[in-house]
């Protein structure tokens, strides 16, 4: 079974810089896709970023030129670079997983992380 574990989260000031930092454990063959979504109180959860074989990235709108991720597909890593950071982006920031294939043969459509929790105040 393929886990996924967030870390790197915490409180920051306004203007301000953060890395999440995530894992997938298990017996993996493949991930085509890794990124973060993030959910604000009382808002749908939305996609912040994400980078696919091949090195595609997208980046929501609202992160454009603030943040930056990062794979490393040996390791199976995902990481989220963010710097200038306000206070709209508090949030419970998750990693997520997609099109993942095991050494087992099993295939998953994707994968959430727990969460960990990015809070920006002064």
């Amino acid at each position: 079974q393929v886990q996924l574990v967030e870390s790197g989260g915490g409180s920051v000031l306004p203007g301000g810089s953060l890395t999440l930092s995530c894992v997938a454990s298990g017996n993996i063959r493949s991930i085509y896709a890794m990124g973060w979504h993030r959910q604000a109180p009382g808002k749908e959860r939305e996609m912040v970023a994400t980078r696919s074989l091949g090195d595609y990235t997208f980046y929501g709108d609202s992160v454009k030129g603030r943040f930056m991720v990062y794979r490393d597909y040996e390791k199976n890593t995902v990481e989220l670079q963010m710097s200038r950071l306000r206070p709209e982006d508090t949030a419970v920031y998750y990693c997520r997983a997609e099109q993942i294939a095991t050494m087992e043969g099993s295939y998953s459509m994707g994968q959430w992380g727990k969460g960990i929790l990015v809070t920006v105040s002064s």
